[in-house]
């Protein structure tokens, strides 16, 4: 095959993979995760070293496992500005059904 045939050849095939490749889909693995509920437990929650506060109206929001991407991924704690009248309530996993639901960490009243 002379070089201007191969040319040809490899033009025709990006063009019939170029038509193809809109039609691919990628579905998200349901197996682990359906409308919020994820169906495997979250790992133990990881030690970490807090350290010394910025300032003494400084609380410490403590790390937790997200669910990203088919698999949990850890969040880092940090220290955020205390809010006055308020106590931080720390993100945690709920048993629902057969799976995990995750309880958003928030400031509450009192």
């Amino acid at each position: 095959m002379n070089r201007r045939n191969s040319l040809a050849a490899g033009f025709a095939l990006a063009l019939i993979l170029g038509a193809a490749m809109p039609g691919c889909v990628v579905v998200p693995d349901q197996r682990h995760y359906a409308d919020g509920v994820v169906m495997v437990a979250p790992p133990p929650l990881r030690e970490e070293v807090i350290g010394v506060a910025p300032s003494p109206d400084y609380v410490w929001i403590g790390g937790y496992w997200n669910w990203i991407g088919g698999r949990y991924d850890w969040v880092a704690g940090r220290w955020a500005q205390g809010r006055s009248g308020y106590h931080w309530v720390a993100h945690q996993w709920v048993r629902q059904g057969d799976g995990w639901r995750l309880k958003t960490g928030h400031w509450e009243r009192g």
